[in-house]
């Protein structure tokens, strides 16, 4: 991977691939099923990006003034080094210290951890994306429950969350007011706000939400060896790697990882195995134990994987839906509940490594990594990650 740059502005150029969304070509495949990512971003009409709001956003991201306790910022569990996730099953937030698999509690502490696995930001900017290459930022699916919709809804979520990134500083009710009137007393973020937005006040939660959601829309990686190979590069894709991708056509895996995201974005029954750091099972959404579909981009940065970090590497992964269809794994759903896709995989298996070849061609380490040396704030970015 690249190493971690120091900060700099996003140039226009980048900017001007979110104002526009370009047709996918038909490449070397069946774009009804499997295409390659856009090579433009569409954001909703009431927050189009501009250099100033994703500047901000970015240095919003990493800025622990966002927390209850100033300890723990959005780039912590959303981390460049590991494609914007987290090496870690599930998260610590409040009250943590370290990076990835070495961060842990600090004690004393009363904080929980965070329910589920943090998940990649990484081409969120193409959430809800279907196989016509159709979405709608303003509703695009987040978080493994669909609890929220579109970035700018979902970035402010955590910061209300308890475990996340509020921990016992406020209230849930007052988190947003509280961050508001913190950003207000800083002179560095009235002056980054007012060029972003020019409203007055130019800071509030929503336009904190907006800048957010601005800077994560730069964050893709859509040139992978099997975008190149679907626009149309013969030679992009290894002969193993074409061999896998047939595979995964026919065993089944497009039934759910369909689209140029790899995700139906729709919520299905597996019995994933619960995390045993948690007090309590995990129903998922609507306590059904169902959960969302993970995308499949940039597996090889993201591990562990699942809603609850159960499997750290694809060969459990395969392992799993090799044997899930005939056995729930997780003893608190029973098998009537299971979701009938799975019963239609056939030949899911860790032994013929077409599969992880073919999951290996979605990888695309050419993304954005870049850390602000300083945040306004004065506070560490990024937190207590060292």
């Amino acid at each position: 991977m690249k190493r971690i740059l120091p900060l700099v502005l996003v140039p226009v150029a980048i900017l001007l691939l979110i104002v526009g969304f370009a047709n996918v070509g038909r490449g070397q495949g069946n774009p009804s099923v499997l295409s390659a990512l856009p090579q433009v971003i569409t954001a909703p009409p009431d927050n189009l990006p501009s250099p100033a709001k994703v500047a901000l956003g970015r240095l919003l991201f990493w800025d622990p003034i966002l927390s209850g306790n100033k300890d723990v910022a959005c780039g912590t569990c959303h981390h460049p080094r590991f494609g914007y996730a987290e090496n870690l099953d599930i998260s610590i937030g409040v009250n943590g210290v370290g990076l990835g698999d070495t961060r842990q509690f600090l004690s004393p502490n009363s904080i929980p951890f965070v329910k589920r696995n943090s998940q990649t930001i990484l081409n969120t900017a193409f959430n809800g994306l279907d196989s016509q290459s159709h979405y709608n930022p303003s509703a695009a699916p987040m978080f493994w429950d669909l609890r929220a919709q579109g970035l700018e809804a979902q970035a402010l979520l955590p910061i209300k969350t308890f475990e996340e990134m509020r921990g016992n500083a406020y209230s849930e009710e007052n988190a947003l007011d509280t961050v508001v009137a913190r950003l207000r007393a800083i002179p560095e973020y009235r002056l980054l706000f007012t060029r972003a937005f020019g409203s007055d006040p130019a800071i509030s939660a929503e336009n904190l939400g907006k800048a957010l959601a601005a800077f994560q829309r730069t964050l893709v990686a859509n040139n992978s060896p099997f975008d190149r190979y679907m626009r149309g590069d013969s030679a992009a894709m290894t002969s193993a790697q074409i061999q896998g991708m047939r595979r995964f056509e026919r065993v089944g895996c497009m039934n759910c990882h369909s689209g140029p995201m790899f995700s139906d974005y729709k919520l299905h029954v597996l019995a994933i195995p619960d995390n045993r750091k948690l007090p309590d099972s995990d129903q998922g959404a609507n306590q059904t134990y169902a959960f969302r579909t993970a995308s499949l981009r940039n597996l090889a940065y993201t591990a562990p994987y699942m809603h609850s970090g159960a499997f750290s590497t694809l060969d459990d992964v395969l392992d799993f839906y090799d044997g899930g269809r005939r056995r729930p794994r997780n003893r608190n759903v029973r098998r009537d509940q299971l979701d009938p896709l799975l019963g239609r995989l056939r030949g899911v298996d860790n032994s013929e490594r077409d599969l992880i070849e073919f999951l290996n061609a979605l990888n695309d380490d050419s993304f954005d990594q870049t850390i602000p040396l300083l945040v306004p704030s004065g506070l560490h970015p990024g937190g207590r990650i060292e």
